[in-house]
């Protein structure tokens, strides 16, 4: 049926471009217009219900409606709408939440810096690795070392960090030869043959170490990693894999970033992900749960190491020259102060300890056995079931058939709305107040979708046959 001549749905394709979005194709099938939300659900403007099992972008933590932080904002609004954090100016919710932030780091840190996304706070970290090396009289120490399939945003630089092949080609990406990738921590797909998960993370840290030694150690500057790797597919990491990996690093005197804009506050059923895999990062990043994601903002905790080099620096310049006009705003911050607040009146952490291994337990028992689901994987409220052509050999779909982006408008028609990543990788990572109930009807529309979906593809295959 074609949408109302004034629609949403047709004033969108008219008038927006949508990051991620295949605008071919968005010309014919339009948007999925949301209206409102409330808990761990969202409504269309055509008024049906959707279960969110990602959090919007993994984000929304407490969910899609909040009073408190709504009047936080409003407050805030009303005593400071603006005011800037430049040449030594500050407000009282930027030194809160830098305070409290300090106080909550899982190892211990210095100073706080603020942008507005996680992509930026990548991108000011990678800025901060160069100028302190600078000031510390190593100007070759530059190179950074990502992962394949990592994600850490989409500015030129941390787009150069992101290992994923969509960020890169036509954006001429990476930028330079200083952004380097090693292998993907996944099992599933990259071990040997019989290869234990202790021995695989043994075979990556080698490897990381080999390519230091090519790159020259006294060219590596730095290592940034997700503790749990989320847009690339929901990697959890092998056992004993940051251990080995932090004592590379430590050999050649190579910072450590913990992109934690996925996995901080709870996420992993820590209030770091840090903390899950005992990582002792010099520099993490953190966004999205910050603010509940209610206003955008991100921050970038650094060690007193960093902090003192950017300090020397800044002093022989006369200024550290980097910052954003929006950096630690005073409206965002205070409803981050307020979340953070939330977060320790609910028990955030304790909530998903209980309900994250109920979420773990339902995607095994209800796809583990699945014909079309190859693997599924995940820690806390985070996790992923990877759909395949072939369990035994673990081989994926052929791009062509778009198994994932099917099973996400499946998805929609059952209620659930769902992120398809690579490989066929669908996502799961609900508002960290999901209640048990609430994963079980998750799981069930999902479900449901995926048996619809296993119907298309055995109906394809006989057509073709």
């Amino acid at each position: 049926m074609t949408p109302p001549r004034n629609s949403n749905a047709v004033r969108d394709i008219a008038n927006v471009l949508h990051p991620y979005t295949d605008h071919r194709a968005h010309a014919e099938t339009g948007p999925l217009v949301i209206a409102r939300g409330e808990g761990v659900r969202v409504w269309d403007d055509q008024g049906k219900e959707y279960i969110e099992a990602v959090a919007g972008l993994w984000c929304a933590s407490l969910g899609f409606d909040n009073k408190r932080l709504a009047e936080a904002a409003y407050a805030q609004m009303k005593k400071l709408p603006f005011y800037h954090s430049f040449t030594a100016k500050s407000h009282e919710p930027l030194i809160d939440l830098s305070e409290m932030l300090i106080e909550r780091s899982p190892c211990p840190m210095s100073k706080v810096f603020y942008a507005n996304s996680g992509s930026e706070a990548n991108d000011t970290a990678i800025k901060m690795i160069w100028y302190a090396n600078n000031a510390m009289g190593r100007p070759n120490k530059k190179k950074i070392i990502s992962r394949l399939k990592a994600y850490h945003g989409i500015t030129i630089a941390s787009g150069s960090l992101t290992g994923l092949p969509a960020n890169h080609r036509m954006f001429d990406l990476p930028v330079s030869d200083r952004f380097v990738h090693v292998s993907t921590p996944h099992h599933y797909h990259g071990a040997q043959p019989g290869e234990s998960e202790e021995a695989f993370a043994t075979r990556l840290a080698e490897e990381l170490d080999q390519v230091i030694q090519r790159e020259g150690p006294e060219t590596v500057a730095a290592f940034f990693a997700e503790p749990v790797m989320g847009a690339g597919g929901v990697m959890v990491p092998p056992a004993t894999y940051f251990e080995k990996v932090q004592a590379v690093l430590k050999k050649h005197d190579v910072m450590f970033v913990a992109d934690e804009v996925i996995c901080g506050f709870g996420r992993t059923g820590n209030y770091w992900g840090s903390q899950t895999y005992a990582i002792t990062p010099d520099i993490i990043t953190c966004a999205k749960a910050l603010s509940a994601s209610f206003l955008p903002i991100s921050a970038i905790i650094i060690n007193d190491r960093v902090f003192q080099a950017l300090a020397d620096g800044s002093h022989t310049i006369g200024t550290w020259g980097h910052g954003f006009t929006y950096s630690g705003h005073p409206v965002p911050a205070a409803v981050a102060v307020e979340t953070l607040k939330i977060y320790d009146e609910l028990d955030i952490v304790g909530h998903v300890r209980k309900t994250g291994p109920h979420l773990q337990k339902r995607l095994r028992e209800r796809f583990a056995d699945h014909p079309l689901v190859g693997e599924v994987r995940g820690i806390g409220l985070v996790g992923a079931i990877e759909l395949v052509a072939d369990k035994a050999t673990h081989r994926n779909f052929d791009a062509a058939l778009k198994v994932g982006p099917r099973m996400t408008k499946l998805g929609e028609a059952e209620g659930v709305i769902l992120r398809g990543l690579a490989n066929d990788t669908v996502a799961f990572s609900p508002p960290l107040i999901m209640t048990e109930a609430e994963i079980d009807a998750m799981v069930e529309r999902t479900g449901r979708a995926l048996d619809t979906l296993t119907v298309q593809l055995r109906r394809e295959s006989l057509a073709v046959v």
